[in-house]
């Protein structure tokens, strides 16, 4: 079962001349480049869904020339007592309109043995 993200579906559908809402989003030319806070939002969905991990948040989000990265930390593993929990980092590349480019796990830690 994929968790729903906060803001999952908040980016407009692209839309006919009748009105009709269609299942797809505008083509790359007509996308307008995603905010940050968009940005964030997509990169730690694509991460859920790709993973089926459980999410803790964005770590961090920088622009970059093609649109940005983003790093998700996500629990790799339940423990007992949950403070032995394992942890992964996330880096997600996203291009200016929030299509995902890659991800890479860059970091697997238990939870309380933080940098």
């Amino acid at each position: 079962m994929t968790a729903r993200i906060r803001g999952d579906g908040d980016r407009e559908r692209w839309r006919d001349r009748g009105g009709r809402a269609e299942e797809r989003y505008l083509d790359e030319d007509d996308e307008e480049a995603v905010s940050a806070a968009e940005a964030a939002r997509e990169g730690l969905r694509q991460i859920v869904a790709l993973t089926g991990r459980d999410p803790l948040g964005i770590t961090s989000i920088q622009p970059t020339d093609d649109g940005w990265r983003i790093g998700v930390e996500v629990v790799e593993d339940h423990r007992i007592p949950a403070s032995t929990d394992l942890l992964g980092l996330y880096e997600v590349e996203l291009d200016m309109t929030g299509s995902l480019l890659g991800y890479r796990r860059t970091r697997r830690y238990q939870r309380g043995k933080g940098d």
